[in-house]
């Protein structure tokens, strides 16, 4: 038995909010929509990872959900932009990301995270 996927569930009475959240400033694409649930995505691979912590990291809560990015300080941007709660960050964190938390439509609290790139080392 091979594990191929994990999707998290986000509780939510009204998928419309997630639209913007998830589509329009992450990027995500719309994979599934059957009226009482909608699945955003990339159709390309993904990771299978799930994280069990006692705390966030950096002394913060535990995020509900962390969503890598390729660029940490566009996705912070666009958020502030759109009036989302920006909760802690963008930070520079010692394991080598950069991150903030923010509020989605429904409450939870996502991790957004870009891993640091090494400068080329010379010689």
């Amino acid at each position: 038995m091979k594990v191929k996927r994990i999707v998290a569930n986000i509780q939510g009475q009204n998928s419309a909010p997630a639209e913007r959240f998830y589509r329009d400033i992450l990027g995500l694409d719309l994979l599934m929509d059957h009226g009482w649930i909608v699945t955003y995505g990339l159709a390309e691979p993904m990771d299978i990872q799930i994280g069990i912590a006692a705390e966030g990291g950096s002394g913060t809560p535990v995020p509900d959900l962390s969503i890598e990015v390729d660029d940490a300080d566009e996705a912070y941007e666009r958020m502030r932009e759109a009036g989302f709660a920006i909760e802690y960050g963008p930070a520079d964190e010692p394991w080598g990301v950069r991150r903030f938390y923010v509020r989605d439509p429904f409450g939870r609290l996502v991790n957004i995270l870009a891993h640091r790139r090494e400068p080329a080392r010379k010689g």
